[in-house]
């Protein structure tokens, strides 16, 4: 394996461990802000102990996911030196911002929220809870842009042999990049949601702190309503985006080969790349992808043939990713209209209560199949149409230290993968401190 693969399969694999406790971050910070407030405006204890046990179980996730970051941006020195000496101007500034006003503010503020329960007064330690909230999603915010940016890079000019910026506006306002950020932020509120409802169904299951855990659940049931639907609508919007800017990408998603107008969608696909075809096309919707991807059941949906091979990017990762994250879309609607249905008597509900206990990776699995369609979906690019990924890596590495730092990464974030995930089920199990 040489140094391109294997720094890509390294970088992968730390954004993709990375990225299993930034969505709870997300989620779980509004949940416990909610819960706070509540606390403030009723007087209710129980709404003071909601937030003391699920915002321990946020403490613990937000520690990992801040250790296993670290690594992301000293790649881009060490592995992606091009790349950074190439867009660094513009892609630096933004990770720049991001770790300043954003991350600086969301760490402090997180010290002050654990320290300062006996020195604040109520209102504002609960505004504290909000002032994190805010400071993970603007951190979100930067990051997204920045890989928006990567996927459709505007406000830049080519001089003196590097991308350097030329419009910081057109880069913060980038269409793409507020995608993509809606995108991820309404699947984060569903990963927390359903990280609630699931963990609280174990307990029901159980029948310990019943009243506790059925308002945690009733609490989390209308932001996991929400941000199931918002997902789905906002990613027809999305899907439009990546059309218009990115028709490679949408080839691949759908295994599309010919490019012809009132594009149909098969709803069973088999891709065969090798032989630039699909062995199996099953119950034909006619005019679909072509009303999908461009709202016009007329419009000509451009087929992977008529794209250079070495642009393309690699079909059926990108098809069976991105089947993977619709299907499960589509489950947690369903999922959570049952519990809609069922709220008022949720505790007697045994079937249900497993489903949703069952259910908690299956957000986190979304997310990363989305991802892997963003990413992987973008080659050969590392930003899309300007630079190729295997122009990006450094030229002074070879496979052995390659190997070295990724055996290293691998081995240290399952050390603390284990340590955290068994520190999260620890304390769901235990569940909340007695009255």
């Amino acid at each position: 394996m040489d140094p391109l693969f294997l720094s890509r399969l390294q970088f992968a694999a730390a954004t993709f461990f990375h990225f299993l406790f930034v969505p709870l971050t997300l989620g779980l910070s509004l949940l416990v802000a909610t819960m706070e407030t509540k606390w403030v405006r009723t007087g209710d204890k129980t709404y003071l102990r909601m937030t003391k046990f699920w915002g321990k179980l946020f403490l613990i996730n937000f520690a990992i996911g801040v250790v296993t970051g670290i690594t992301l941006e000293f790649q881009f020195g060490t592995n992606w030196s091009r790349y950074s000496a190439y867009v660094g101007d513009i892609f630096g500034s933004l990770l720049a911002i991001e770790a300043t006003a954003a991350f600086f503010l969301e760490s402090t503020f997180i010290a002050v929220w654990v320290f300062g329960w006996k020195k604040l007064s109520p209102k504002f330690h609960a505004g504290v809870a909000w002032l994190i909230f805010f400071g993970a999603n603007i951190s979100a915010v930067w990051i997204l842009l920045a890989n928006g940016w990567m996927q459709n890079p505007v406000g830049y000019v080519i001089r003196n042999g590097r991308a350097e910026l030329e419009s910081f506006t057109a880069v913060i306002t980038n269409s793409f990049g507020w995608q993509q950020f809606l995108h991820t932020v309404s699947g984060s509120f569903l990963v927390g949601a359903m990280f609630v409802m699931g963990i609280s169904a174990w307990h029901l299951l159980r029948k310990s702190n019943v009243d506790f855990f059925r308002r945690s659940f009733r609490l989390a049931l209308p932001l996991g309503i929400f941000a199931s639907l918002f997902v789905a609508v906002q990613g027809h919007f999305h899907g439009n985006e990546v059309a218009s800017v990115q028709p490679a990408k949408l080839a691949a998603m759908e295994a599309h080969w010919e490019t012809t107008d009132h594009a149909p969608m098969h709803l069973l696909v088999l891709p065969d790349p090798e032989n630039e075809r699909n062995s199996v096309e099953f119950i034909k919707l006619p005019s679909m992808l072509s009303i999908l991807a461009y709202n016009d059941p007329s419009a000509t949906v451009k087929g992977l043939k008529d794209f250079p091979e070495d642009e393309r990017p690699p079909v059926q990762l990108t098809f069976w990713s991105f089947r993977i994250m619709v299907g499960l879309g589509t489950l947690f609607i369903a999922l959570m209209g049952w519990a809609w249905l069922k709220r008022k008597d949720i505790e007697n509900q045994k079937a249900l209560l497993w489903a949703l206990l069952l259910a908690i990776p299956l957000p986190y699995l979304a997310l990363q199949a989305g991802w892997a369609v963003a990413e992987v979906g973008r080659q050969p690019w590392i930003v899309y149409g300007i630079m190729r990924t295997s122009d990006a890596v450094s030229p002074a590495i070879n496979a052995a230290q390659v190997w070295f730092s990724l055996g290293s990464i691998v081995a240290i974030y399952t050390l603390l993968g284990i340590t955290g995930f068994w520190l999260i089920v620890h304390y769901a199990k235990k569940g909340p401190k007695a009255a």
